[in-house]
């Protein structure tokens, strides 16, 4: 007996790695970067006009500069991506019969036979818009999912400007006595979680993720705060 077909739902994750490297690598830079330069300046200086002077300036800077390079790197990726596709659409236009032969020699080698890979490839080339398959076949390109430079560039100033708040608001809320060992407690377990997060949505493993960081994090820290003494006691 035939039952009802059963619908396959799978759950891919890498569609997500564009926004979430930009996002979690945005938000651990903000809150590291940040909360090493309040560490080390707070070493050298402990005034709370002095750290949260640095901490605003890595915040503003930081974002401005995430925001450029990523800007910056993606606006490459995509210039790249849209000159393949101009070329790839000269090509169609010119010698349709052999993208066509192309395209059935992809097929061929992912195993189909001689006959059926041309048939696919005709059925492809007859479609309404073939270039979308030959971006996908050839270059490996959806044209629904190109690189998008100004998203970004957004999500990465945002991150980041989120991740660098954490420490700025420790010291803004606390008084002189608990800010040094707040701001270890709060940097060190905004970066474990961002590493279990950024993990988990990628469908890595979690505790590896979260010790990686927290041991760069703890280093960046203390590497910070043995500078700004150095720093301080020379001045």
């Amino acid at each position: 007996m035939t039952g009802t077909p059963v619908r396959h739902r799978e759950r891919h994750r890498s569609g997500r790695g564009a926004w979430l490297r930009a996002g979690v690598l945005g938000a651990n830079d903000g809150l590291l970067s940040t909360a090493s330069l309040m560490m080390g300046v707070g070493a050298a200086d402990p005034r709370r006009s002095a750290v949260l002077t640095a901490g605003l300036a890595a915040l503003a800077s930081g974002a401005l500069a995430m925001a450029v390079g990523e800007y910056s790197s993606v606006s490459s990726q995509r210039d790249t991506e849209l000159a393949d596709l101009d070329r790839e659409r000269q090509e169609l236009a010119a010698t349709p019969e052999a993208e066509t032969a192309e395209l059935a020699a992809i097929y061929r080698n992912r195993g189909l036979s001689a006959v059926l890979a041309h048939q696919v490839a005709a059925e492809m080339m007859s479609a309404e818009d073939p270039l979308v398959h030959h971006a996908r076949e050839e270059l490996g390109l959806d044209l629904d999912a190109l690189a998008k430079p100004t998203q970004a560039a957004s999500v990465s100033a945002l991150s980041f400007s989120l991740g660098a708040l954490l420490p700025v608001l420790v010291v803004v809320l606390l008084p002189i006595g608990w800010r040094v060992v707040s701001t270890v407690i709060v940097t060190l377990l905004g970066l474990g979680a961002l590493g279990a997060a950024g993990a988990r949505l990628g469908g890595a493993p979690v505790t590896r993720a979260a010790m990686r960081v927290l041991i760069g994090g703890a280093v960046a820290l203390a590497v910070s705060t043995f500078v700004g003494r150095l720093v301080g006691a020379a001045v």
